[in-house]
């Protein structure tokens, strides 16, 4: 039977790396019925919404999505799809394993670290008031009122930090699960409770809380700051972090630094009963259409589906066709070559013919 999966190939450059994807999963023999829905720009563009309750009732039916880069607007527009699909389906696990493969332009070698993210809640819950607003007076009015010693500033706007005691023992529970099934030893706990002592200090209290019930894995606690001082220096101490949701947005892309680049970071969003499959990195609308983008961590991401389906053997074979495109460089995109050259770069589709080809290899030596 195929897996049915909703295909989601979002914009800018979303359509090139999901269809490089969807060819590489479908060279590894795997049988898939696709369930073909759009949403971001495209979306708003005919539809009058960025998230077309089709394609949210179509992730709901299938269980599994496979999703390019939808753009957000900054600053103006409609909020971020992203944000409102992992809420509204309450994927609230974000999984982004960061590692290190040999020919990619990394200073680093021995990096493998996951990255585990709260999905749901911190500064992305979406409780804002804007410079002005009656919402915004009234809370303002409110702090003076219960803070004597700390005055708000009257020209201010609100972005509201909100950590439960639910969601963080969820996504702490889901990291020393994750831990305990993949073979991983160490869990490092991320947070500003020195500062934050009401939020961030509520999310250490759960970590600290569920770390004793993992006496196979060992667990440590960071802060935010030092971690990222001690990611630069050596990475390779760090196994599993699990983090507030704002702070896992930025550490992603200081760890996808690290291993050479964001076109090499796949990513989950998991909930209890469905999954949404993406890469980390962000839409580039200008790119769009060049033929360019790295399509790898799209590739990658489809792997981490593969394995969510049961499919390990597929998800095996197309990481390692990946890493050995990577390690002879000869087809790879700009952003992988060393000194970026683009007249010697392979193109997004380029990437997709040479990992297809490792994937004939490697089932001609079987046969």
């Amino acid at each position: 039977m195929p897996h049915k999966v909703t295909l989601i190939p979002g914009d800018g450059i979303g359509p090139e790396v999901t269809e490089a994807t969807r060819r590489v999963l479908e060279a590894s023999g795997v049988k898939f019925q696709w369930d073909l829905v759009v949403i971001g720009k495209d979306a708003q563009d005919a539809f009058g919404t960025p998230l077309p309750s089709d394609a949210v009732e179509s992730i709901k039916g299938n269980k599994v999505a496979l999703k390019g880069p939808v753009t957000t607007p900054i600053g103006t527009g409609f909020r971020s799809v992203n944000v409102a699909l992992r809420k509204g389906l309450d994927l609230y696990a974000c999984l982004r394993p960061c590692k290190t493969y040999p020919g990619a332009p990394s200073r680093y070698r021995n990096v493998d670290i996951v990255i585990v993210r709260e999905n749901t809640e911190d500064l992305y819950s979406g409780i804002e008031f804007a410079l002005g607003s009656p919402e915004a007076i009234r809370l303002r009015d409110f702090i003076a009122q219960t803070n004597i010693e700390e005055k708000v500033k009257e020209d201010s706007g609100f972005s509201i930090k909100v950590i439960s005691q639910t969601a963080s023992r969820r996504i702490v529970k889901f990291a020393f699960d994750y831990a305990r099934a993949n073979g991983r030893k160490k869990v490092t706990a991320v947070h500003k409770a020195n500062i934050l002592k009401f939020s961030d200090g509520l999310f250490l209290a759960a970590a600290r809380e569920l770390a004793r019930k993992y006496p196979d894995i060992e667990f440590e606690d960071v802060v935010l700051d030092a971690l990222c001082m001690q990611l630069v220096r050596r990475p390779e101490q760090f196994d599993v972090l699990v983090l507030p949701n704002f702070y896992g947005d930025f550490i992603s892309d200081l760890c996808a630094g690290l291993i050479g680049g964001l076109g090499l970071t796949p990513g989950a969003n998991i909930g209890d009963d469905m999954a949404v499959f993406e890469p980390t990195h962000g839409s580039a609308p200008k790119y769009a259409g060049q033929n360019k983008a790295n399509p790898m961590a799209m590739m990658l991401s489809g792997v981490m589906m593969l394995r969510y389906l049961g499919e390990k053997k597929a998800a095996y074979r197309i990481e390692k066709a990946v890493t050995e495109v990577i390690a002879e460089g000869k087809n790879v995109t700009y952003d992988l070559k060393a000194d970026s050259d683009v007249d010697t770069a392979a193109g997004t589709s380029q990437v997709a013919d040479a990992v297809i080809e490792k994937l004939k290899g490697e089932t001609n030596k079987r046969d």
